[in-house]
């Protein structure tokens, strides 16, 4: 007769069958779709697996948090390169604007959708109900972190081409203007001979794994703007926008 395991290894195994996972068919489904095969399996799952479906104390471990971090952060080296190869004519007040919109939270979002990828995140059934899915801000994340997994499982070659394939649609349909609204106002304050703008953070809602900023912008003495974005920067620009627009009548 075996002898009983010790207490911590059987509390280890009972939290690692709680792990949430892929089932074999999805993986397959994923790995065809992205035209890359994971030689981690783990990476892609954790990839996908939203806090909401972890336990608070293992969010770090087990969840896409970590990998969004660096998917972010290549994702944003890997459309930069892309920019810089093919607006040879073009500064860097012309770029980042570009560079902006195609790593915000939105963009990543649709590469995402484009991939048809919304049923397989790892949720928790009341995040299920209240619309994860279909979240703008979960899509995004589940995005980044799934392009710092193949990095980290293939490299930058790899991501590469995630990127490439999950960003076709943008690319081709990226307007000739795609100036910042920030930029875009401070140019308009400035050419009525007016203050910069000031930018004023009325609230932050929510968890920490998916705040929501309220940000006011005000123009004085020509108005004011409040608009809401899952980061900073993008409730400064959206409220920038929704300013500008009151004011000349167009974004």
């Amino acid at each position: 007769m075996k002898a009983a395991r010790p207490k911590r290894t059987r509390l280890r195994a009972a939290a690692k069958a709680c792990v949430p996972g892929l089932t074999d068919a999805q993986v397959k489904t994923i790995q065809d779709r992205i035209g890359y095969h994971f030689k981690d399996r783990n990476l892609l799952e954790r990839a996908l697996t939203h806090p909401s479906a972890v336990a608070a104390a293992d969010s770090i471990r087990l969840s896409n948090q970590r990998l969004e971090f660096l998917g972010d952060r290549v994702l944003n080296l890997l459309i930069a390169e892309r920019l810089i190869e093919r607006r040879k004519t073009e500064s860097e007040g012309d770029l980042a604007p570009r560079l902006n919109r195609f790593v915000k939270k939105g963009a990543c979002a649709e590469a995402f959708r484009h991939f048809g990828f919304q049923e397989h995140i790892i949720l928790s059934d009341g995040e299920v109900a209240s619309g994860g899915r279909e979240r703008e801000s979960t899509l995004g994340d589940a995005c980044e972190a799934l392009i710092g997994a193949i990095y980290q499982d293939g490299g930058l070659s790899a991501a590469r081409k995630f990127i490439v394939a999950g960003w076709t649609q943008q690319f081709s349909s990226a307007p000739v203007e795609t100036r910042d609204p920030k930029t875009l106002l401070q140019e308009w304050a400035q050419g009525q001979g007016l203050p910069l703008p000031k930018y004023t953070v009325i609230d932050r809602s929510g968890p920490d794994h998916e705040p929501v900023y309220e940000i006011e912008v005000q123009v004085p003495p020509h108005g004011a703007a409040k608009a809401k974005g899952s980061s900073k920067r993008d409730a400064e620009r959206n409220a920038a926008a929704l300013l500008l627009d009151s004011l000349t009548g167009t974004q």
